[in-house]
């Protein structure tokens, strides 16, 4: 019975880091303080908290999956996770610089209608 149980709950472990957003799993939208703190080839921009993700993006094809191109306000192009909900975007970032989920973003593939983890400025 015990070892029927572990597996269960073996299972249920595995499933839920399977069901984790590649984006998360890069640390697309962590908290940072410099490059180091990021994985891959991301960078930490330079947003309130730091936000490790990925500069000049050209369009969605850029990015890692769970994250897309937005046309920021400040007149450049980053992949930022993208949400359905804000607490998708804070799971790698502490409350002082959480980030907001927001519609009120411009992604450059204009198809798109999801929502985007948008750092504190």
């Amino acid at each position: 019975m015990r070892l029927v149980l572990l597996g269960g709950v073996l299972l249920g472990v595995f499933a839920l880091v399977g069901c984790r957003a590649e984006a998360d799993s890069l640390g697309v939208g962590a908290q940072c303080e410099s490059a180091e703190d990021c994985q891959e080839e991301q960078s930490c921009l330079s947003f309130k908290g730091g936000y490790c993700g990925v500069g000049d993006c050209a369009g969605d094809d850029d990015c890692p999956e769970s994250s897309a191109c937005v046309a920021h306000t400040d007149g450049k192009n980053y992949c930022f996770r993208t949400c359905a909900e804000k607490t998708e975007c804070n799971e790698n970032r502490d409350a002082d610089n959480e980030s907001n989920c927001s519609a009120n973003v411009t992604f450059v593939n204009t198809d798109r209608k999801d929502k985007a983890c948008v750092p504190p400025s």
